[in-house]
């Protein structure tokens, strides 16, 4: 990745980021950011090193008095009704000139001084507020969680719209999510694609049980709306094909026990593992409405084609027949035709890596400081 500029002469720039707990692709894209701007801190709720990615070791995060507690560390959704409230009183290092907020429902309130300027990047408005349902996997009646959110959603939703008007400009992850912003907030927000982050040249280790076996692979954290189940499923039609599952999450137990024998689940896995999956793997599985995706944008880089449902930000990232191939509903039925249909029918590599270079780090670092140096060149209230 290209250096930033002199940082004795660029705008001080810091990172806020909703909670570093685990290694989802909110977490890949923070990690880019921070390579973008290297001498930035990181502000945030929570910090567990053990679950989130080693990129952030070296970094200076600034954590709310949140993370003295080892059960917000390990449970953070517990604290889903608290976090509007850190950022809103988070204090910023002195003469911040620019807060660059990575949100998937709360950092992008973070308190800025007189002065101070802010740019939202936004996964998503907040899927447990906007998308309640998709976000338990159920409807809200049927758990406990979900009458806690509906009792505090109209307090929530309040404080989320407050948050997203203090940005000077907000920019957005893919068309999806850009048109779930002008809905929510009424902003009309800019699309940057996520990059790429886990570098194709970087070490591999083989997964020792895998060196001499032919898979699919999906990476996903294990919760309802990421319909793992329904690739379980699949691959249970697929006795003489293997599924490799690489994530963690709350249906850990129950995925475990309806998993058919030619499934297999890894998690807590190093950078070198994961890399030797997507470079190994038949294709990268993707079977959930995302706001973005982006594990097939991880595989196109190592010349691996995406098996993904036809929505979301999948829309903006996979060529179907090129990179990939869509399948246009979430069932067992969907994706063992789609897996038929790449075996029958290769995809070019070449074509694939091609694909790749839309979304090279570099790319998006460069877009991001140019962001910067244009609002800071702007007058304040400017978009």
């Amino acid at each position: 990745m290209d250096p930033d500029p002199d940082p004795g002469t660029a705008p001080k720039v810091v990172l806020a980021h909703d909670y570093l707990t685990q290694r989802g692709g909110a977490e890949r894209v923070v990690s880019c950011l921070a390579g973008a701007f290297p001498h930035s801190p990181v502000v945030t709720s929570l910090h567990n090193p053990d679950d989130t990615f080693p990129e952030f070791d070296g970094r200076a995060v600034i954590a709310s008095p949140l993370n003295l507690s080892w059960v917000m560390r390990h449970r953070f959704r517990i604290g889903l009704p608290l976090y509007g409230w850190i950022f809103e009183h988070a204090r910023l290092p002195r003469d911040t000139d620019v807060v660059v907020a990575s949100s998937t429902g709360f950092a992008h309130g973070v308190r800025t001084p007189p002065g101070t300027r802010k740019i939202v990047y936004c996964h998503s408005p907040a899927r447990f507020l906007y998308l309640m349902d998709d976000y338990l996997g159920k409807p809200w009646w049927h758990s406990p969680q979900g009458w806690a959110l509906r009792a505090l959603h109209p307090v929530l939703v309040a404080r989320d719209r407050r948050a997203a008007a203090t940005a000077d400009r907000y920019l957005c992850n893919s068309s999806v999510v850009r048109e779930r912003i002008k809905d929510v907030y009424g902003i009309d927000a800019a699309v940057v694609n996520p990059p790429h982050s886990l570098d194709p040249d970087g070490p591999q280790n083989p997964v020792a049980q895998l060196a001499t076996t032919s898979f699919f692979l999906t990476v996903s954290r294990l919760m309802p709306y990421k319909n793992v189940d329904v690739l379980l499923e699949a691959f249970a039609e697929l006795p003489d094909q293997h599924l490799v599952v690489v994530g963690r999450g709350p249906q850990r137990a129950e995925l475990h026990a309806a998993a058919p024998a030619n499934v297999i689940f890894l998690e807590g896995i190093p950078d070198t593992q994961l890399r030797w999956l997507y470079a190994h793997a038949a294709a990268v599985l993707a079977p959930s409405k995302e706001d973005y995706g982006l594990t097939p944008v991880e595989g196109f880089s190592f010349g691996t084609p995406a098996l993904a449902l036809h929505a979301g930000g999948y829309l903006d990232t996979v060529v179907d027949s090129v990179c990939g191939y869509f399948f246009d509903e979430a069932t067992p039925r969907a994706v063992v035709a789609a897996v038929r249909r790449l075996l029958a029918h290769p995809l070019d590599r070449d074509a694939i890596l091609a694909q790749a270079e839309r979304f090279s780090p570099e790319a998006f670092a460069a877009r991001l400081r140019a962001e910067v140096d244009d609002l800071m060149s702007s007058p304040k209230g400017a978009q």
